[in-house]
């Protein structure tokens, strides 16, 4: 039976790279696969781009009133079947995208891997990753290191080379002024204190 898994980590753990060789294993195998994102990620437009230089082009953009099992239905008509869904960005889906996600795991018998981050930058769960969490049969951590050699745990947000704690939970990284970074708990603690002094 077809399993829905959520892959998450930090900022910088790979998670893009990662989906774009996943896709690449499938297809050399015959398989067919279909790639999708939220439309909120706006890095990339209609492609993925990993940091190590790696892009794949997306099989749909996914808006959040999108039925995404209808979606994915759609695409799987278009390719003669699918073997493999592979979600990027997962935690900005909606909480019922990922019930459809599930559906297409266990009534289309369509395996799904979503790939996205646990938390926010204010260490707040995003409400895609919690249903994630509550519904996927399998969940993998990938690690990531903080600058200072522990493994990283929490994603921080810079403004103009700044860390900030306060703000919307969702700013693209690269757009205007934002980057991020992801450190250890001990790390994340020492730069919350600093912007609170």
């Amino acid at each position: 039976m077809a399993k829905l898994h959520f892959k998450y980590g930090a900022m910088n753990s790979g998670k893009s790279t990662a989906l774009i060789n996943a896709a690449y294993n499938y297809e050399e195998r015959g398989l067919k696969v279909a790639v999708v994102k939220p439309s909120v990620d706006t890095k990339g437009s209609k492609m993925i781009v990993a940091r190590a230089g790696l892009e794949r082009k997306v099989d749909a953009l996914i808006t959040p009133k999108m039925n995404l099992r209808d979606t994915i239905r759609k695409i799987s008509d278009k390719k003669g079947g699918l073997n493999c869904v592979l979600v990027d960005e997962a935690q900005f889906l909606q909480p019922e995208q990922i019930d459809q996600l599930f559906e297409v795991a266990k009534f289309d018998e369509i395996s799904v891997i979503a790939y996205g981050l646990r938390a926010d930058f204010r260490r707040l769960m995003f409400p895609g990753s919690k249903r994630l969490l509550e519904l996927a049969d399998h969940i993998e951590k990938l690690p990531t290191m903080c600058r200072c050699g522990s493994q990283a745990e929490f994603n921080t947000r810079m403004v103009n080379g700044v860390f900030v704690f306060d703000g919307n939970q969702v700013a693209i990284d690269g757009e205007g002024s934002v980057t991020y970074d992801s450190l250890c708990g001990s790390c994340y603690l020492t730069e919350l204190a600093k912007a609170n002094s």
